[in-house]
């Protein structure tokens, strides 16, 4: 996937997303089974997780090689980082990071955060402007599951975290 295609599916990853989460009824959106996060939670953990990118990609390159390093190999293509995400969220216990971890969220909260969502999208497809191609292939971030990842990974991970989510989500609803 290139820079062009990488912007679209955020784009649609997300509002796909919150259309969804969009369609539920109050109880539906505020139900999760015990000591699980329901769908409201499941949107700002998609928040908090999306947010630091913003930052990431916003770091002048020589800091990101010094603080993390550079790719001692060529990106995974997109079905290779989603099997390898489902790999890792099957040996993973308890929940990710507490930075992570989102509070209690109400169904009168889903404006606000489908809203605070498109605008990180954005400021996220703004970040890659700057970004070449081979640069997405050559620096790379740390991620909490899945250890070192090249930009371009990081950026696959994002539009499949929104789609692993929303069936989780859906999941959940099944045992209404």
């Amino acid at each position: 996937m290139n820079k062009v295609e990488i912007k679209a599916r955020l784009e649609d990853s997300y509002e796909h997303f919150h259309k969804f989460i969009g369609t539920l009824s109050e109880d539906e959106f505020e139900y999760a089974p015990e000591g699980k996060w329901n769908a409201g939670q499941q949107a700002e953990h998609l928040i908090k997780s999306t947010r630091p990118l913003i930052q990431g990609l916003a770091l002048p390159k020589f800091m990101i090689k010094f603080k993390f390093g550079k790719a001692n190999r060529p990106s995974k293509t997109y079905p290779e980082l989603v099997e390898r995400y489902k790999q890792r969220l099957t040996t993973m216990e308890g929940d990710p990071p507490g930075a992570y971890v989102p509070k209690k969220v109400r169904y009168s909260d889903y404006s606000k955060l489908s809203k605070t969502q498109k605008e990180i999208i954005g400021k996220i497809q703004d970040k890659l402007k700057n970004w070449t191609e081979d640069e997405m292939d050559t620096y790379i971030f740390p991620h909490p599951v899945l250890g070192k990842v090249t930009v371009r990974e990081m950026l696959y991970f994002t539009i499949y975290h929104a789609e692993h989510h929303q069936n989780v989500v859906k999941i959940y609803l099944k045992g209404i």
